[in-house]
Parts: structure tokens; sequence; C-alpha cells
């Protein structure tokens, strides 16, 4: 008895399927800022004042892990973020649709979902989450702002 595969004359392998090849787990690339030193603060929208919270690590068009040395940061919190990255190669990451009309703009404000916690020394700690109520025409801007600085490991 000879098997189908046999019968046909053709080598039959086996197909293992997965919904996404390892390589595109990501939704968005991230993007290595660390070397930039590029602040981030918590925004007080109600006193229009922001302080201090830490500097971006890595950035994509739909997270953020950010270096801090603040405690008692934990999963599942939500934090008020404001960013303000440096002009690069003539493109402005975001868009201020406030107005009128929309204009470019280096600055948003924003929730940031805490989704991990990471201690890295005795007085630092990573921060990484997700911005979660970014418009799609800043993600847009942001992925292509982001497309022109160097990858992340």
């Amino acid at each position: 008895m000879t098997s189908l595969h046999a019968r046909s004359g053709k080598p039959q392998m086996m197909k293992i399927h997965s919904e996404r090849p390892a390589a595109e787990r990501r939704r968005h690339r991230r993007h290595d800022l660390e070397q930039q030193g590029i602040a981030v603060d918590r925004w007080d929208g109600t006193r229009g004042a922001s302080q201090p919270f830490g500097r971006i690590v890595d950035l994509s068009a739909g997270g953020v892990r950010i270096r801090t040395t603040e405690e008692g940061v934990r999963p599942e919190n939500q934090i008020r973020v404001r960013l303000e990255l440096p002009p690069y190669a003539g493109i402005c990451p975001f868009v201020d649709t406030t107005g009128n009309n929309p204009r470019p703009t280096r600055e948003w404000v924003g929730w940031m979902a805490v989704s991990r916690v990471q201690k890295i020394s005795e007085k630092h700690y990573d921060v990484a989450g997700l911005l979660v109520d970014m418009e799609e025409l800043d993600r847009g801007m942001l992925g292509l702002y982001l497309s022109t600085q160097p990858m992340a490991a």
C-alpha cells in the first residue's frame, strides 16, 4: 500500500500556520530614542502645568517606554503625558486640529495606559504603555516621523 503523496510523485510538506509571523508580532515598530534624551512630562490638564516624569527609551506609533525615577507606577495605571519631540528631517510628528486650520506641531498631550513596569536599577524604572487616545492622523504622522529614526532591538 502506498500513500497518496507517494502516488502523486510530488513531495508533500506539512505547513504550520500562524496568524502572524514571529518577526511581525508588533503592530508598530519601536524606534530607539534613548540617546536623544527626550523628556516626558506628566500633564495636569486642570492647571495646564506639567512636571518631569522621565526620558523616552523607545517609541512607536502605538506606545512608549520611559525611564523614570518615579516610584509607585503600576501596570493598569493611566498617566496623562506630554511628549515634545525635536524637529527631524523636516517632519512634524503631530497635527494640531484644535483650530479651524490644522497645523503641524511637535507636541502631543494624551493618556498612556501602563502595561509594564520594570525595575532597572536601585533608582530607575522602565515604564511601558500604550498611547491610547491618539488620533489616527497623529499616529500616522508619528509613524512617518519615526521612519527616519533608528530601530530599537
